[in-house]
């Protein structure tokens, strides 16, 4: 019977750690969103996907560079275009994700 119990708070535990893994991005993302106003998700990614790696460390904590499953992003302040992206499998020289200088056009 103990051992039964002991069973099911494994599984129980198991399950929250996957659902809260799951939400990770988003609760992050959201926490991102709502920190600052210049803060936003590429209409390319999502929410769910999308992961800042490196974040502005002054006053406002927007992201600078972020990736997801297909794509890596930089923030790049411009109006016309708020940021860059390029392909992860992208055939670049010298490639360094977080130096948008060796990002070559595609």
């Amino acid at each position: 019977m103990q051992l039964r119990f002991c069973h099911g708070w494994t599984i129980a535990l198991l399950l929250a750690v996957l659902l809260l893994g799951g939400l990770t991005p988003v609760l992050s993302n959201s926490l991102l969103l709502m920190m600052d106003r210049h803060n936003f998700i590429p209409a390319e990614s999502s929410i769910w996907t999308f992961d800042p790696t490196l974040i502005n460390q002054g006053s406002s904590s927007y992201w600078l560079y972020g990736e997801d499953r297909q794509f890596y992003f930089y923030f790049s302040y411009a109006e016309d275009q708020p940021y860059r992206l390029i392909a992860k499998n992208n055939p670049c020289p010298g490639f360094d994700r977080h130096d948008v200088g060796t990002w070559c056009l595609p």
